[in-house]
């Protein structure tokens, strides 16, 4: 899939109009409610109201369907892009515009406090607990809306922020984006992977129980078939890592790799991870720039030849 970079062309045109509170914000971040629970102040009888997130975090990939055109793409926001909105958001005195899931405009919500973190380890957004990358746009938001409060965040119906506004897009395909994006998309299938295993062991214990109800052996789904293309294009992937430091792909794609390299059996949620990963990461493989980790993560998990083959197994169980 495409990625763009998502910048300020015009000052006046363009920036952020205003801040949305969301269930499922677009970065994946969420804010926290400060409240006397969770902060000491002095005025001990009343909470402080107050939801402290990240409206933008630099360099993260953040995924896009486009539903007229059918187009998934991923899109982008440079620090320095980052760093100019937030100030045109405050020179405009946008502070109080806020919005429920970019649909309603809400009263009563305004941004108290805006910055951009600078140091990693002193930042003020640690004695929150919150760990975001330096360059990311943090923001305080006061409640004042009563029925915001106690029906949407005390109910956890809101969890983060979601910015409004309008920004140019370039394609962009920067090395280093590049590599954050593969590994964000890698993470993506670790945390789906991890949530599987979990599912698994639990749907493995329900067979089990029945198994031993009904006296019958218990059988595991797990496929060893694929041809022998898939592991040489992940040893293949190892060998051009190692020549370049070890330096692409996340740990969940080593290990991938070594699994397919040796041939071992996949189980049939790890096949459609792998078609997932090929499918959205096919993009970036360069058959002609071994030294790209676009071309190396592919190639460790099956390459060209692993994404046909866990095509046609998905497909040959009804998956797909």
């Amino acid at each position: 899939m495409k990625i763009y970079e998502l910048i300020l062309e015009d000052d006046k045109l363009m920036g952020v109009d205003a801040i949305s509170i969301v269930e499922s914000p677009a970065i994946e971040e969420q804010f926290i409610a400060l409240s006397k629970q969770q902060i000491q102040f002095k005025v001990q009888n009343e909470d402080k109201r107050i939801l402290i997130g990240a409206a933008l975090v630099p360099n993260k990939p953040i995924y896009r369907y486009d539903d007229k055109t059918g187009e998934e793409y991923y899109v982008y926001f440079s620090p320095e892009t980052i760093r100019k909105a937030s100030e045109l958001y405050m020179i405009k005195g946008n502070q109080n515009n806020a919005t429920l899931e970019h649909a309603e405009e809400l009263n009563g919500l305004s941004v108290v406090e805006s910055w951009i973190i600078e140091d990693e380890n002193n930042d003020k957004s640690r004695a929150y607990g919150l760990e975001y990358p330096v360059g990311t746009w943090v923001v305080m938001m006061k409640v004042n809306n009563e029925s915001i409060w106690t029906e949407y965040v005390k109910e956890g119906k809101v969890k983060g922020f979601s910015i409004e506004g309008w920004f140019a897009q370039r394609e962009s395909v920067r090395a280093e984006d590049l590599q954050d994006a593969l590994a964000q998309i890698e993470m993506a299938e670790a945390e789906h992977i991890a949530e599987q295993y979990i599912l698994g062991s639990v749907r493995a214990i329900i067979k089990e129980d029945k198994r031993k109800k009904s006296g019958k052996r218990l059988e595991m789904e797990s496929y060893a078939d694929y041809p022998d293309a898939v592991s040489n294009n992940a040893q293949k992937g190892i060998d051009l890592n190692e020549k370049n430091g070890n330096k692409c792909a996340t740990p969940v794609g080593k290990i991938r790799a070594q699994q397919l390299a040796q041939g071992k059996p996949l189980s049939v949620e790890t096949i459609s991870r792998m078609h997932s990963y090929l499918s959205r990461a096919e993009e970036y493989y360069n058959e002609s720039d071994t030294e790209a980790c676009g071309t190396i993560s592919y190639l460790l998990w099956g390459g060209l030849a692993g994404k046909r083959w866990a095509e046609s197994k998905l497909k040959e169980l009804g998956k797909i």
